[in-house]
């Protein structure tokens, strides 16, 4: 007798952890080039594994979150922002009985196609590419499973399922709104919740760690914060009186910890309230639903309101990263201008490209998938006389 796992009997068991309106394995629409089922591994947990083998998820790493990589070792990257919000999507996911392995596979893949230095990087390309309908990593996220991404002799991209691309492109926030509905998803009125979990969950991780690395970096300072955010000082009056005489990096710790305790429990009890009241039976009735089912009580949407205004005004326009702001805009400005005139200094890869893709959407691609580092040490290699080029 075999204790292996196997495909058919793992799909069987998912109605004993999943509620009915979750995306089972058994349900997804399958992969855009057809490939023989794996005889042990569900769809959305192999879509995960590709999209952590991929080559942009490993640039992730050396990719600017708010703080620029050279900056420190300790802030943030895109890396830590993306794993971040796998771990609090999964949380939230787990105890909604909705299913891991797509919210996973969503969460690690929704920023694949940011650009180096964040979202300045994005503005500057938007804007270089508006004769091709501009830049928006969303779907610049998608065009790199769908496309860029050359790992298999059959197919292009990652060849994910329908469930995980269009939870990349569907992908929303409060300062994430792609706009293209009709992209890719034939007209659904919302996407499955799975994809709603990334959405809130990426609201609630980069709140909490842009204020964590505010406050590691000196930009932001304690009192203001806390007279800007009022749910931050709910918290952190707690941890205080809790923990009088604890230190500073560890009371800075507990509370950012705290806080997104705060949020994910209101995620849930509000997500729980929402699907109380809709009652959905089926996917299909998750689909057809007015609004999201998953996100925050008004009272919270009210507090990151206000988290969000405080730190677009005290962070990211801070003097500080509007420098580093401005270098990235002067950099990537010169590098697509360079490559547009002259093309061939492109790497093979791109310049084989130019046959069937539009010159200005070949050097988009190439910035986008630039690391931050990458991209300085080509700015000097053009620009500065005296850098060797090999």
């Amino acid at each position: 007798m075999s204790n292996l796992l196997k495909l058919d009997e793992y799909v069987k068991r998912e109605h004993l952890w999943l509620v009915p309106y979750a995306v089972h394995n058994s349900q997804s629409r399958g992969r855009h080039y057809p490939e023989p089922r794996h005889p042990y591994r569900p769809p959305f947990e192999r879509d995960r594994e590709r999209i952590i083998h991929s080559t942009a998820f490993r640039r992730l790493q050396y990719k600017t979150q708010v703080f620029v990589n050279h900056e420190g070792d300790h802030y943030r990257t895109r890396m830590s922002h993306t794993l971040e919000v796998a771990t609090v999507s999964r949380a939230i996911a787990q105890t909604l009985s909705l299913n891991i392995d797509l919210v996973e596979a969503i969460a690690l893949a929704h920023d694949l196609g940011h650009t180096p230095f964040g979202h300045t990087g994005e503005e500057v390309l938007n804007e270089l590419t508006e004769s091709i309908g501009g830049f928006e990593h969303n779907r610049q996220s998608l065009r790199v499973v769908e496309y860029l991404e050359l790992k298999y002799p059959d197919f292009p991209g990652l060849n994910l399922t329908y469930e995980t691309r269009e939870g990349i492109i569907r992908h929303s926030t409060r300062y994430d709104q792609p706009g293209e509905r009709n992209l890719f998803t034939e007209d659904e009125v919302l996407p499955a919740l799975e994809a709603q979990v990334v959405n809130v969950a990426d609201e609630l991780a980069y709140t909490a760690h842009d204020i964590d690395d505010g406050l590691f970096s000196g930009v932001l300072e304690w009192e203001q914060l806390e007279k800007g955010f009022p749910l931050f000082k709910q918290v952190a009056e707690e941890v205080k009186k809790k923990y009088p005489e604890v230190n500073e990096e560890i009371l800075r710790s507990m509370c950012i910890r705290n806080l997104i305790n705060y949020l994910v429990i209101d995620v849930l009890e509000e997500s729980n309230r929402r699907l109380s009241e809709e009652n959905p039976k089926t996917l299909d009735d998750v689909r057809r639903t007015e609004r999201p089912l998953i996100g925050f009580s008004g009272e919270i949407e009210d507090q990151l309101q206000y988290a969000g205004k405080f730190l677009y005004e005290n962070m990211y326009r801070h003097y500080k990263v509007l420098r580093m702001a401005t270098k990235a805009r002067i950099i990537i400005e010169n590098l697509f201008n360079a490559y547009m005139e002259e093309p061939k200094q492109l790497p093979r890869t791109s310049r084989l490209r130019l046959e069937t893709d539009a010159k200005e959407q070949v050097v988009a691609d190439y910035i986008a998938g630039m690391t931050d580092r990458y991209a300085m040490q080509e700015y000097k290699k053009l620009f500065d006389p005296y850098e060797k080029l090999l």
